[in-house]
C-alpha cells in the first residue's frame, strides 16, 4: 500500500496523494518511502498538466531506483543488501538523478 499514488479529479481541482495519506508520526525522522508521493506528482504532471513525456521520466526514474535494488526501510527485506536501504532523503536523490 506504500508504494500505491492517487489522483481524485473531477471538474475542479485535483487532489494527488499517496493511497496512504500522509504519516505524521514519522515526520522528520527520515524513515518515510517517498516513492508514492513521487509517482502522484507523476499523475498530476500527466492528468493535469498534459505532460505526458515529463510523467513518464518520472515514473522511469522511480523504476529504475527499485531496479538498481535501493529500497526504504518499509520495503526491504533481509535479502536487501545494507547499503541499498536508503532513508527519505537519501531514495528521493536517487529517484532525482535518474530524471
Amino acid at each position: 500500500m506504500g508504494m500505491l499514488a492517487s489522483a481524485s479529479v473531477g471538474d475542479g481541482t485535483g487532489v494527488y496523494e499517496p493511497i496512504h495519506g500522509s504519516a505524521h508520526d514519522i515526520t522528520g525522522k527520515g524513515v518515510a518511502n517517498p516513492m508514492a508521493s513521487v509517482l502522484s506528482a507523476a499523475l498530476l504532471l500527466d492528468i493535469s498538466f498534459g505532460l505526458k513525456e515529463e510523467s513518464n521520466a518520472v515514473i522511469s526514474a522511480v523504476d529504475a531506483v527499485l531496479k538498481a535494488g535501493f529500497r526504504t526501510g518499509d520495503i526491504a527485506d533481509a535479502a536487501t543488501p545494507k547499503d541499498k536501504v536508503l532513508g527519505t532523503a537519501a531514495i528521493g536523490e536517487e529517484i532525482l538523478s535518474r530524471i
